[in-house]
């Protein structure tokens, strides 16, 4: 493989942040592949292939087109897939741009998670250290666990359980000073569009709380970090 670290984008409905975070790259010297995983009924899908046929010769990118299975299970699939062959899997929204810093933000990932099982997140500018909304790991965390985030929510609150897991298995690291920026609605960095008004809803919130709530306080939550600490005490 060209690198140990791969960040996949689930991205839907927003094909022009793809030159801008490939952009971000550039600005920010990072090495690390990144994957775009789109949606084959996405409304914009000839708009995503038009830029993955210019971004063909780019060693870093990729993209894959598959069924829509929402966020987290696009996430999910991809990590797995991925777990074999990088060491390191991180996750970014499709409107999170990594920012330029003395270091390179890959490389910090890659320093923070070299010791063995753990999780690393930066400053999004929006959250900070309370959701890791932007999250990196080491692979042996997703093939323990079978996924990178817990499948039962689709969209929201993940970002609640990568914080989660790490504190439980006490090898999480937050960077306030890696800045990968989160330009949301709720920060008046973007303009809702489809995407936001559906992942946002009043229906996706409950379902999705509901889900977490349910995870973290009915063994969902302890089941996994049972398996997480057992990991960190066979790593040494």
């Amino acid at each position: 493989m060209a690198d140990d670290l791969l960040v996949i984008i689930p991205t839907r409905g927003r094909p022009q942040a793809i030159p801008e975070i490939v952009q971000a790259w550039d600005d920010t010297g990072a090495t690390a592949e990144v994957l775009f995983a789109v949606d084959t009924d996405d409304p914009e899908l000839a708009a995503y292939k038009k830029h993955a046929a210019t971004l063909k010769a780019d060693p870093r990118v990729r993209f894959t087109f598959g069924k829509r299975r929402r966020l987290v299970g696009t996430l999910n699939q991809q990590a797995v897939k991925a777990a074999k062959s990088y060491r390191f899997l991180a996750f970014l929204g499709d409107d999170h741009r990594p920012r330029p810093a003395a270091m390179p933000w890959d490389a910090r990932i890659r320093e923070c998670l070299s010791g063995g099982p753990g999780i690393v997140y930066g400053n999004d500018l929006l959250q900070g250290e309370a959701m890791a909304t932007a999250v990196a790991m080491t692979s042996d965390i997703v093939e323990t666990l079978g996924y990178m985030a817990p499948p039962a929510m689709e969209h929201l609150c993940v970002d609640l359980c990568w914080v989660d897991w790490g504190r439980g298995m006490q090898r999480i690291t937050y960077l306030d000073d890696m800045v990968i920026e989160h330009l949301h609605p709720a920060a008046s960095k973007a303009e809702m569009d489809a995407v936001y008004e559906e992942c946002n809803s009043p229906e996706q919130v409950s379902s999705d709380s509901a889900a977490y709530y349910d995870y973290r306080d009915n063994g969902g939550l302890d089941a996994d970090l049972n398996k997480l600490r057992k990991l960190v005490e066979e790593a040494g």
